[in-house]
């Protein structure tokens, strides 16, 4: 299976870490010429179809068996065994807190510019579905790591605002009336697993 990267922001990197969230859901991307405004059906779990029963053009992000690296927050600074600023890099991470050596604090780089060489979070996909946004379940809440502040307290609707509120945080305002909580578009459903990074990578 594949080895691919996925980015999740540094509230997302510390739910994984702390165990809290074992799936992530992203927007089913349609190529061009497809209207993001279409809807339809869902057959066999991974392929949307149009009314007239013909598949519609999608890209599955990940397969179930694929392992994934977590490109997080980051910054690389070149220490060698002396302490000098030199020789190899050590990696330091934004979720962990502020862990960077007083007097060399470097450049926070955004998730998407790092390399595959400082990931430290390897994730196996277990599942992969289509469904809508709004087709969420408490359980599945839970699984995508939501923090509140007295989750045992908290019934079903609650929850769901909870986990709508993050949701519109990761869209553009300017896509909110498309990709937003309201608009409950169809998103891929991503379980996974932490595993071991694999041999020789």
């Amino acid at each position: 299976m594949a080895i691919k990267p996925i980015l999740f922001n540094t509230e997302m990197v510390r739910a994984i870490l702390d165990g809290r969230k074992t799936c992530t859901r992203r927007l089913v991307r349609f190529l061009p010429g497809e209207n993001p405004q279409w809807t339809g059906y869902i057959r066999d779990g991974l392929m949307l179809y149009n009314g007239r029963n013909e598949p519609c053009i999608i890209k599955v992000p990940y397969q179930p068996g694929d392992t994934l690296y977590v490109r997080e927050t980051w910054c690389g600074l070149p220490v060698n065994e002396a302490g000098h600023m030199r020789g190899h890099t050590i990696y330091y991470y934004k979720a962990d807190g502020e862990l960077r050596p007083k007097g060399w604090r470097g450049t926070w780089h955004p998730s998407i510019h790092m390399p595959k060489e400082a990931a430290r979070i390897w994730l196996k996909v277990t599942d992969v579905r289509v469904e809508r946004l709004q087709e969420i379940t408490s359980e599945q809440i839970c699984r995508e790591g939501v923090e509140v502040e007295y989750p045992h307290v908290l019934n079903g609707e609650e929850k769901r605002y909870a986990f709508s509120r993050l949701w519109d945080s990761t869209i553009k305002k300017s896509d909110l009336d498309r990709y937003g909580w309201n608009a409950s578009p169809w998103v891929w459903v991503i379980e996974f697993e932490r595993c071991e990074k694999p041999e020789g990578v």
